[in-house]
């Protein structure tokens, strides 16, 4: 009876931990990944999604690629320009999309063509690294939604 009530308060302790635990931690996830198949040999652009579930804001703070090296970009005004880092906001959404927020592919060391996937390391402050395949898409695609 002793060993049970023991169990029971040990569980329900870890249960309450977890709880908080899950609440004030970043919980990112990727999804809409995709690369218009590049016109240039040298350089492409990346569109996704990031959702945070949890409770605690992070930062995309660095993207690497086997393809060719890989940048942040904020537009803003209609003008480009790279960043550092990108904020995703707790229980929030950050959007990488054509003509917004964006990744950009330079010194490509292969042109990606249409139907094959780039792989990409996102690395957030918070949440450690995410690799996420990105399918290639053809240069005119659009999706239906979220971007």
């Amino acid at each position: 009876m002793r060993r049970t009530a023991v169990t029971a308060a040990l569980l329900t302790g870890a249960l309450a931990l977890t709880g908080c635990g899950s609440d004030s931690e970043a919980d990112v996830s990727v999804s809409a990944a995709y690369m218009p198949q590049p016109v240039s040999d040298s350089m492409a652009a990346g569109f996704l999604s990031i959702a945070n579930k949890g409770g605690t804001a992070d930062e995309l703070t660095s993207v690497t690629s086997d393809i060719g090296e890989v940048t942040v970009h904020r537009t803003v005004d209609s003008a480009m320009r790279e960043v550092k880092q990108l904020p995703v906001p707790a229980h929030g959404e950050l959007v990488l999309e054509s003509g917004g927020n964006h990744l950009m592919f330079e010194n490509l060391k292969r042109k990606p063509k249409q139907g094959e996937t780039v792989s990409v390391a996102l690395r957030f402050a918070e949440s450690g690294t995410v690799t996420v395949k990105m399918p290639v898409k053809s240069a005119t695609y659009t999706p239906d939604s979220g971007h």
